[in-house]
């Protein structure tokens, strides 16, 4: 398996990478934001009931 980074093949000291160096790139990367798990935002539910009229009293 090549190196992620530079494609080069890896050193098992480093695995999956081929040097300190492109470890530290890829954690760079992790660090700076360029790398991201997608996700789905959901609703949020609390969100629903502030939006919702507050119930009324019943000795009113």
């Amino acid at each position: 398996m090549p190196c992620p980074i530079c494609r080069k093949p890896t050193v098992q000291a480093y695995r999956p990478f081929c040097s300190k160096r492109c470890a530290d790139v890829d954690l760079a990367r992790w660090l700076n934001g360029a790398y991201a798990i997608p996700a789905v935002e959901e609703d949020d539910p609390d969100a629903e009931d502030a939006a919702l009229p507050a119930p009324r009293d019943a000795t009113s």
